[in-house]
């Protein structure tokens, strides 16, 4: 079943195209894939990046559009990525980039493609632990911009994923969700003193 990639604001679009028509652009990128990528370039697979925030006591996830992410495709694969962000006149370009979550993203939605179910693919970045995940949302009609992840929606974690998380494996968000809360809740300053005969 298709992915249905939302449609990415058409002046983020146009941000990106124009740094990939200006020569000073990526060469200050200092991506060398991007630099000596042979043939024309061009952005793909929109995904809007959001940022999870906080998780409510009652499991409820609280996150913000962070920008939009455009996989740079030099012929039969992503070579860069092209994040864009909201400014106050609008949506702009900030960056090329690349490293290991570019081919991950691309693997991670070939993988998608696989499943029955339609999905509306997304990024969810989760700062506390350095880690970003393909969300798979299961309303396909929705703004891809807005949103929080639902209980039944799919997260797959991104290669590299911290210890303990397997990479590129769906989770469902009720599943993963406490798991990573749990991880990125900060440790407690003295931990408690264990109860006499109880293993330490």
């Amino acid at each position: 079943m298709p992915l249905h990639v939302p449609q990415a604001p058409a002046p983020a679009l146009r941000s990106v195209l124009t740094a990939l028509g200006s020569p000073t652009a990526v060469r200050e990128a200092r991506t060398p894939s991007l630099l000596t990528a042979q043939g024309p370039v061009t952005p793909e697979q929109p995904l809007p990046v959001h940022v999870l925030d906080s998780v409510s006591a009652q499991g409820v996830p609280a996150t913000r559009l962070a920008g939009w992410r455009f996989l740079i495709r030099a012929g039969d694969r992503a070579v860069a990525a092209a994040e864009t962000r909201l400014t106050p006149d609008g949506w702009a370009f900030s960056h090329f980039f690349e490293g290991p979550y570019i081919r991950s993203t691309e693997l991670a939605l070939q993988q998608a493609e696989t499943l029955t179910q339609p999905y509306q693919p997304r990024l969810l970045s989760v700062p506390g632990l350095y880690m970003l995940t393909l969300w798979l949302h299961g309303d396909c009609t929705a703004d891809g911009a807005t949103g929080a992840p639902a209980a039944t929606d799919l997260l797959v974690p991104l290669a590299p994923a911290p210890p303990g998380i397997a990479a590129s494996r769906p989770h469902r968000v009720a599943e993963l969700l406490p798991v990573l809360t749990l991880r990125a809740a900060p440790a407690s300053p003295t931990p408690p003193t264990p109860l006499l005969g109880s293993p330490a």
